[in-house]
């Protein structure tokens, strides 16, 4: 087996992708487009054809590709125990969000540098178990939190930071999920049941209360209330002219219904050119027609949305008090035309910030001067966000600087702290103190 040593010098940072799937994917384009900074030297992927076009995009020997994680995990095992070495600088969990705190745990274990897609986990313990893992590691950990590095939060914050407009007060945010993305993720897809995944709240929007965290830095949340619930995609409002079809390939009603997977999935391939989201996620290897279209017939995905057993909340809103006095409200909301392009008013004592996640208008309420602020546009997905997360990763292994990533594993637990609290004042009907919130979790669990 062949093993690339430890980063020295200028070297490539090496980093080991465990899932390469669409998230694996768009993190792993930096080391295309950056050969002297990154290179995916190892990969961990069940699907054999996604495995082998990974394997084949990014040169990685075939000695290192593995089916499962936990056959990288023993071949890293061995080589440290035989030449002291890992196979990699770093590892991506891209897995299932289930996952995340075992393969997490096995690698820090190994000393790797850990970079995460949200969330941390699924549920709140196991949140509280990985950090202290990666605390007890001293490894530098990243959180797919992108928001945070997209150019336009980047520059937002800098408004923000300046003191320009005076006192933050309040911010209102609200994530637009979009009605067919929706429909494919949360109803169809891995993220619509909670108990084989989790609730909407953390799988969809821990991004937005991570950003107003983000906004809101010197201060933590203090108290939280929410209210929401699945309120469409339920039998209940099945289309009667859908009749008793189970799936859209065989409903006479498909054509005029707006989740029609044919529309969603086949109607929206090029004949020139194959791929794109969301049909490219559905099948394993190329998404033609031939493909996608058996996977209509067959899987889940071409399903009608109104007969399926998702349960996690379409809308939800979220009340924040931090413990500075700024105020903070959030809706998710999936029936929109819009795919996730945020909108943001922030509220301060001598102006506002009023955005779209692509650009935002600053007014001075002193100076009476609006300011049209335009963002430099970067590739990869989340506004460049991604793009930002990972070269901010490579960057903090590179050096060695945790603080590189803006934020550090304490950080990033008491953003996903404030999403589980959400979440229970949501169920339980009543306002939740973030504190004791924490405090009674870590007493559960003797952390």
């Amino acid at each position: 087996m062949r093993v690339e040593s430890h980063t020295a010098g200028s070297d490539p940072i090496t980093v080991a992708v465990v899932g390469c799937g669409q998230r694996g994917t768009h993190y792993s384009v930096y080391a295309l487009n950056e050969p002297t900074k990154c290179k995916v030297v190892a990969i961990a992927e069940p699907r054999p054809q996604t495995r082998k076009n990974f394997a084949r995009t990014h040169s990685v020997d075939g000695s290192l590709v593995f089916q499962t994680w936990q056959d990288l995990h023993k071949a890293s095992a061995d080589t440290i125990k035989t030449i002291g070495k890992r196979l990699a600088d770093a590892v991506l969990v891209t897995v299932q969000d289930s996952m995340h705190l075992e393969v997490v745990l096995a690698f820090a274990e190994q000393g790797y540098h850990i970079l995460c897609e949200k969330p941390m986990s699924t549920n709140l313990e196991d949140c509280l178990k990985m950090d202290n893992a990666i605390k007890k590691s001293g490894v530098i950990f990243g959180m797919g939190h992108v928001l945070r590095y997209s150019p336009y939060n980047q520059e937002v914050a800098e408004v923000i930071r300046s003191g320009a407009l005076g006192e933050l007060i309040n911010v209102v945010h609200i994530e637009p999920v979009g009605y067919y993305h929706f429909a494919h993720s949360y109803v169809r897809g891995s993220w619509s049941k909670e108990a084989e995944s989790c609730f909407s709240l953390m799988t969809k929007s821990c991004h937005d209360i991570d950003i107003l965290c983000h906004y809101i830095a010197d201060a933590a949340p203090s108290r939280v209330s929410s209210f929401g619930s699945l309120k469409h995609f339920r039998k209940e409002a099945k289309p009667k002219e859908a009749g008793a079809a189970k799936r859209c390939l065989d409903c006479s009603y498909e054509s005029q219904c707006a989740y029609s997977a044919k529309k969603i999935y086949l109607d929206s391939l090029s004949p020139l050119v194959h791929g794109g989201w969301p049909s490219s996620t559905i099948v394993d290897g190329v998404p033609d027609i031939e493909n996608v279209t058996a996977a209509l017939h067959n899987s889940r995905y071409g399903e009608c949305v109104y007969e399926l057993d998702n349960d996690v909340c379409d809308n939800q809103i979220v009340n924040l008090e931090f413990s500075n006095g700024v105020t903070a409200s959030f809706t998710m909301i999936a029936h929109t035309s819009l795919i996730c392009e945020r909108q943001t008013r922030l509220h301060f004592s001598h102006g506002e910030i009023v955005g779209d996640m692509s650009t935002f208008t600053v007014t001075n309420f002193r100076t009476g001067e609006k300011k049209l602020h335009t963002p430099s546009l970067e590739g990869g997905g989340h506004g460049g966000g991604d793009l930002g997360l990972i070269r901010s990763f490579v960057e903090a292994v590179r050096t060695g600087r945790q603080e590189v990533l803006g934020t550090d594993i304490s950080q990033i637990l008491r953003s996903h702290l404030t999403v589980f609290a959400a979440e229970a004042s949501r169920l339980e009907g009543r306002v939740v103190d973030c504190a004791e919130f924490e405090k009674a979790a870590r007493e559960r669990i003797g952390v």
